[in-house]
């Protein structure tokens, strides 16, 4: 609304208060403001008080359940061991947050980026950004940049493959909803269907039974995999990454938060003040370098 300077001085030296605080009323607000979502400067707007989350006062954080090393350790987030789990609490501190106030919340790895409403500030668990994910929810700048291993079995004829050409006719296997699924369908474009599993762990035992030559999952799950739970299995290889962006696991959060600015700021200060790859050092190390499938 827009009102003549002098009528609001008439209005006031009449002593018509109503009239004036009818105008000033009418006086529009801030969209941000008006939809809850913080407004102003960087500095206030990513202030702890100001942060618009689901509990006052609190951080909720979301993972899926099982969560697995070395993302996680000993299946517990809260204990702030494993890199996302120290990724996480490193990015509630940049935002003011005490440890204690970080409240986890389990929600399966499909569910956190479907489209729909979020119970959670913002969820971790190795999803990665992509354009399509991004027309539901909302992701912070990358976290990790990520690439994509195959595991198989060391007896297995699998095991000796040093190209894509090598692994077009075998029977491979990945999480569903995954860019280890994709790279599957999109890079290898295997003759055989690729077999989808709800959860890693069952894409593992389907390794171990035979049921497949070999799965795919991110580099660090596969260190993991060969190290402690498939012992008698070995990584092949890696893929390159496709295109010039590397593909980066993003924290997730609902569509059009209020959140994501401030979250992708804290993001991008642990980048570059190097905490991220420090955690990534602690959690993420690697024995041996797995050679690139081509």
């Amino acid at each position: 609304m827009h009102r003549p300077q002098r009528a609001l001085r008439r209005a006031a030296s009449a002593g018509t208060v109503a009239l004036l605080a009818l105008a000033v009323g009418c006086a529009p607000q801030p969209e941000e403001k008006a939809s809850g979502k913080a407004s102003g400067s960087t500095a206030e707007t990513c202030a702890k008080g100001s942060l618009s989350t689901r509990t006052d006062g609190k951080l909720t954080v979301a993972t899926d359940e099982p969560a697995y090393e070395p993302w996680f350790k000993d299946d517990k987030p809260a204990n702030k061991k494993g890199f996302e789990s120290a990724v996480a609490y490193a990015v509630a501190r940049q935002l003011g947050y005490a440890d204690g106030d970080v409240v986890w919340q389990s929600v399966p790895f499909n569910k956190a980026f479907a489209p729909g409403a979020k119970t959670f500030d913002f969820d971790i668990n190795q999803v990665s950004i992509s354009a399509e994910r991004k027309k539901a929810v909302d992701f912070s700048s990358g976290y990790y940049d990520v690439r994509q291993a195959v595991i198989a079995l060391k007896s297995s004829k699998a095991a000796k493959a040093t190209s894509l050409a090598d692994l077009k006719g075998l029977k491979l296997g990945a999480q569903v909803g995954t860019t280890s699924l994709n790279y599957i369908d999109d890079v290898v474009k295997p003759d055989r269907e690729p077999a989808a599993y709800a959860k890693n762990d069952q894409a593992k035992s389907a390794l171990k039974n035979g049921q497949v030559d070999a799965i795919v999952t991110d580099l660090p799950t596969a260190f993991y995999i060969t190290a402690a739970e498939v012992t008698d299995a070995r990584i092949v290889g890696q893929f390159e990454n496709r295109g010039g962006t590397p593909e980066q696991f993003g924290l997730v959060l609902d569509k059009g938060s209020a959140l994501t600015s401030c979250v992708t700021k804290a993001v991008d200060t642990l980048r570059a003040d190097g905490t991220l790859a420090k955690i990534e050092e602690q959690w993420l190390s690697e024995a041996v370098d797995a050679p690139v499938l081509k």
